[in-house]
Order: C-alpha cells, then sequence, then structure tokens
C-alpha cells in the first residue's frame, strides 16, 4: 500500500486531514443508517499502517485523542441517571444484566485460556466480548423509535449496568501485574485493586447523600447564591462547571489507581443536576455533544482505527470465534435474562439484539488496554473488528425483533377483543 511520512506533516495539517475525512465517511455511514463511528475508525484504518500510513500514534494526536474519549464518556454519563441503576437491578429485571454481561463475560475467558493465553488477558477477553456501548444502543433504539419501550427501557439499563461492571472490571485488570506467576500474586493484585475501587465507590456514595440532602435546597437558595448563579449563567460558563465537576472525579480516581474514564463516567452521572434549569442543563449536553462529536470524537475515533493493523493479524481463527462468540454469547445472555425476567420469546431475543452493539465502549476499552500494554495490535485489530461487525448488525436484527414484537402485541389485542366479545 501507499505510506506517506506522516512525521513531514504539521500537526494543524494532520487534524484538517484526519478530521475532514472522518466527518465525510462519518456522514456517508449516517446516511446508510449506521453509526457515524464506523465511518469514523474505519477513515483512521485507512489513514494509519494498513492502507497510507499518514497517522501514527503520534503524542500530540494522543493527546487530542484522549480528550476525546473523556468527552465521550461524559456524554454517556450525562444520559444516565441514578434512578436509571435501580432500574437495572431491580426485581426480576436484574437477570437481563447478569446474564447479558455473565454468560458472554465467561465465553470470552474460556475463548482466551483455549488460546493458551495468560489469566489477565483472558478476562480482559470476556470484558471485550460483555460489555455494551450505551450511546450506540440509545441512538439506535431513538431511530427506531423504541427508546421509551419496555424493551427498549430494560435494554438501556443492562446497558448501563453492563458498563458500571465493565468499567470496574477494567479498573481491577488493569491494575495486575504481568509477571504474576502464581495464584497468590493475583490475589494480592486483585484485593488490593478491589479496595482502591470499594474506597472510590464510599467516595461516590458519600458524594451522592450528600447531594440528595442538598437537592431540596437548591430551588430555595439564598440571595447571594442566586446573584452567584447569575453571573455564572451571563458568563455562560455552564459547561465548565460540569467539566470541573467531571473532571474532579476523574482526578480522584486517577489519585486512588483507577483508571480516569471510571471517574468520568460516575462524575458525569453524579452531576447535580438540579443546580441548573432543565433548559441550562439540556444547552450544556448539547454543547458537549458539539464540541465531542463535531472535533474531538472524530479525531479520537479516527485514531483509535489507526492503530488497526491487518497484517499483523496473527490467528484467523482466533478472529472467526471472537466474533462468533460476541454474537452468540451476548444474544443467548439477553435472551434467557429475558425469559427469567418474564418476557415473551420475541422480547428476549430483543433484548439480546439490543445489548449486542460494543461501539464506543468496546473501542474505548480497546484502546485503553493497547495503550498501558495489555493487549498487542493483532488482538486489538481483532476487537476493533468485532466492535463494528456487532454495531453495523445490530440494527437489522433489532428492527426484525421489533416487527414480531408488534405482531405479537397485535394477536394479543385480537384475542383480548375476541374475549370480551
Amino acid at each position: 500500500m501507499f505510506h506517506l511520512i506522516h512525521h513531514q506533516l504539521p500537526l494543524i495539517v494532520l487534524l484538517l486531514i484526519v478530521l475532514l475525512s472522518a466527518k465525510v465517511l462519518g456522514e456517508i455511514f449516517e446516511r446508510l443508517g449506521q453509526p457515524s463511528m464506523i465511518g469514523e475508525v474505519l477513515a483512521g484504518i485507512i489513514l494509519g499502517p494498513s492502507v497510507f500510513n499518514i497517522i501514527n500514534n503520534t503524542a500530540e494526536l494522543k493527546v487530542i485523542a484522549d480528550l476525546g474519549i473523556f468527552l465521550l464518556i461524559a456524554m454517556a454519563g450525562m444520559e444516565i441517571n441514578v434512578e436509571e441503576i435501580r432500574n437495572s437491578i431491580r426485581g426480576r429485571h436484574v437477570w437481563i444484566a447478569l446474564l447479558g454481561f455473565l454468560v458472554p463475560f465467561i465465553c470470552g475467558i474460556l475463548i482466551g485460556l483455549g488460546f493458551h493465553y495468560n489469566y489477565t488477558l483472558s478476562v480482559f477477553i470476556g470484558l471485550s466480548i460483555s460489555i455494551t456501548a450505551l450511546p450506540v444502543s440509545i441512538r439506535i433504539l431513538m431511530d427506531l423509535g423504541r427508546l421509551q419501550s419496555d424493551v427498549g427501557q430494560r435494554i438501556v439499563s443492562a446497558a448501563v449496568f453492563n458498563d458500571i461492571v465493565a468499567l470496574l472490571v477494567l479498573g481491577v485488570i488493569l491494575d495486575f501485574n504481568d509477571e504474576s506467576r502464581n495464584l497468590g500474586d493475583i490475589i494480592v493484585a486483585t484485593s488490593v485493586t478491589t479496595l482502591k475501587i470499594v474506597a472510590f465507590i464510599i467516595i461516590l456514595a458519600v458524594t451522592y447523600k450528600i447531594l440528595m440532602l442538598l437537592k431540596n435546597q437548591v430551588g430555595s437558595v439564598t440571595p447571594r447564591m442566586e446573584r452567584f448563579l447569575k453571573f455564572i449563567q451571563g458568563r455562560k460558563s455552564h459547561f465548565a462547571i460540569v467539566i470541573l465537576f467531571i473532571l474532579a472525579f476523574a482526578s480522584i480516581a486517577e489519585l486512588m489507581g483507577v483508571h480516569l474514564i471510571i471517574g468520568a463516567f460516575f462524575g458525569a452521572i453524579l452531576f447535580p443536576r438540579k443546580l441548573f434549569t432543565h433548559e441550562q442543563y439540556k444547552n450544556t449536553k448539547e454543547t458537549t455533544a458539539n464540541i465531542t462529536m463535531g472535533f474531538l470524537a472524530p479525531i479520537a475515533f479516527a485514531f483509535i482505527g489507526a492503530a488497526f493493523n491487518f497484517t499483523v493479524i496473527t490467528s484467523w481463527w482466533f478472529l472467526i470465534i471472537i466474533v462468533a462468540a460476541s454474537f452468540i454469547s451476548k444474544i443467548l445472555g439477553g435472551y434467557l435474562g429475558g425469559k427469567l425476567a418474564g418476557f415473551s420469546n420475541p422480547k428476549s431475543f430483543a433484548l439480546g439484539y439490543g445489548l449486542n452493539a460494543r461501539g464506543i465502549m468496546e473501542l474505548v476499552i480497546a484502546n485503553i488496554a493497547l495503550q498501558k500494554g495489555l493487549i498487542d495490535t493483532s488482538v486489538y485489530s481483532i476487537l476493533v473488528i468485532m466492535a463494528l461487525l456487532t454495531t453495523i448488525f445490530t440494527p437489522f436484527f433489532l428492527k426484525k425483533a421489533f416487527k414480531k414484537i408488534d405482531v405479537e402485541d397485535l394477536e394479543r389485542i385480537s384475542q383480548q377483543q375476541a374475549t370480551n366479545n
């Protein structure tokens, strides 16, 4: 393939090439009914070592890509509230979240061990298969007009649970010592990291309690506070307040040895939204989305794609098995969880299909693992292919599943009317 000398291009020229390519291909994929993320990653693959070799792992682009990932995680957290997390583990619905995560997680671990990878890498492969891309799931459900449906809400709640557990597991395995040779070393490493995460969760819980106590006072703040909020409003600093809050949690997580994206995710969830009016918070989310999706995210996904390289894939059998297992195990987990939660066959299959898209979250954790040296470029490239394929096929599967649900609902209504008559 063509190979250009990327280091001779100034950063501003690289940004122009990367952003233009990512936005053009992203727009094409959106018009084809697919997430723009796929086109943006494809732009990175084309500009990377697989084809033109224009962009590579430069420090400047990495900083911009990291900012994009930070804001993507913040965006995902801003779409979630604590009540949704409670719904995901309430009553029989907990089976959807649990089996939707555990079935693919165990399957991925077994695949890793079957290919003679170490325990840490095998757990990460399980994590990669079990994660669900919450932003992608929400976008697909919105496009289908099913976000507020019973099945749609269960998909979102289970995806929230999956992402939270996945990020916590990621924090554990990133702290593993790759040189650990025995079970004792692994237990010690796991225990230390678990204690860090428990301490971080305690901080989260205390913060949440404090915010709940203050929530009822926001509507009746002192005149001095009202003047302060008006001053902030006049300076259009709502976006800065939210980002500072999220950065504070990300910084706490980093200082405690937990990855910053975990802190950012929970910081975005716990932000006291009552501090702003509904319109102000909505505008803040739109500002975050514009900066992220309009500039930083396309560059981040292109950077992720640039690390992809066809030529380094060493096991095509591993690729085939990973892709097949990612589809089968996730759909099976969602289906079994749906059945245990009392859903019909069509709705249970819809749950499995809806949880199948890996998309953004998978690419983010794969990129982190690559940067930390947990996986090599070959495994990374395979995980990128898996993330793209599951994201591409999910809308097709889900659309067919909802058609069957509609038929089932019509038949039930007809039977009820016949019974009443």
